[in-house]
């Protein structure tokens, strides 16, 4: 394991080698910190990548190719050592292959490579998944930063807002038990596209926009002022999730892909919201952190 700092004259960052996590997003001028600190009373990781997994599995187990397979929730890219492969003025990139370790739970062939890079007002995070085999790749991938809700001192978590971008209302997928159920709740806006951070807000578990629901979500000050924006056009689903009204943190996570749907029994290519990737061929996205 190994932590890399790295910044320019107004964004500092650091990433852990373990899983490529990007561990704390700081603004220079004010010292601020927006990451979670990843405090193992209410959650040890501060943003996780998701990969080859979004949610969980059926039974936490999938199938492909005429077999079964055990998977844990998200996968488990996060868990995994990743390689440096460069760093330039701007940029920091890694890597993680396929491995004897891998194939026994996910039998395919994969370079999976996160990249960093430095903004005047956050981070852009990249991410390439990369097919060396001969057959199609299937997956899922998606991200899961966790930023401090309330930021500022004397504020309580239920003073703040969502903000979602250029929408009145939204449907949201309701989960049980880490599976979809056939049920949709749709959230009423306030104009401006806030909603308010209420106690009760995330009974539901997480809140999952898809099929393209919005661009941004924002998290916002007691007076609306949105103090940390996730940017991603024409990414399928959304969630917005926190552990309890305790947790001093809200998580805005962009994914390509989801959990499956209670009772699924199908292929893994046939996850709602994968993804293929054909043999020598790239997928890549990114989103962007912004701070302010």
């Amino acid at each position: 394991m190994a932590i890399f700092e790295f910044k320019n004259d107004g964004i500092a960052i650091k990433v852990n080698s373990v899983g490529a996590e990007l561990k704390s997003l700081r603004r220079l001028d004010r010292g601020t910190e927006y990451m979670w600190c990843a405090d193992p009373a209410f959650w040890e990781r501060t943003s996780p990548i998701l990969f080859p997994f979004v949610g969980s599995v059926n039974g936490k187990r999938y199938r492909t190719g005429g077999k079964a397979y055990p998977m844990n929730q998200h996968g488990f890219a996060r868990d995994m050592e990743f390689s440096l492969l460069s760093q330039t003025q701007d940029e920091l990139w890694f890597e993680l292959r396929d491995n004897e370790e891998t194939r026994e739970k996910y039998p395919f062939a994969f370079r999976l490579r996160l990249g960093y890079r430095l903004l005047s007002d956050g981070v852009e995070v990249k991410w390439q998944v990369e097919n060396p085999g001969e057959e199609e790749l299937p997956f899922s991938i998606g991200g899961h930063p966790a930023f401090y809700c309330p930021l500022e001192d004397g504020e309580q978590k239920t003073d703040c807002f969502l903000k979602f971008d250029k929408i009145e209302r939204f449907e949201s997928t309701r989960v049980g038990d880490g599976l979809v159920i056939d049920e949709k709740g749709t959230y009423e806006l306030e104009q401006g596209g806030y909603l308010a951070v209420t106690e009760h807000l995330f009974d539901c578990d997480t809140l999952v926009l898809e099929d393209y629901q919005t661009n941004a979500i924002s998290l916002c000050r007691a007076d609306k002022s949105p103090y940390v924006t996730v940017i991603m056009e024409k990414v399928p689903v959304w969630g917005v999730w926190t552990p309890s009204p305790e947790a001093p943190f809200i998580c805005i996570e962009p994914w390509y892909g989801r959990c499956d749907r209670t009772g699924f029994e199908g292929d893994l290519k046939e996850r709602e919201w994968g993804n293929i990737v054909r043999s020598g061929e790239t997928f890549e996205a990114s989103y962007k952190i912004i701070v302010s």
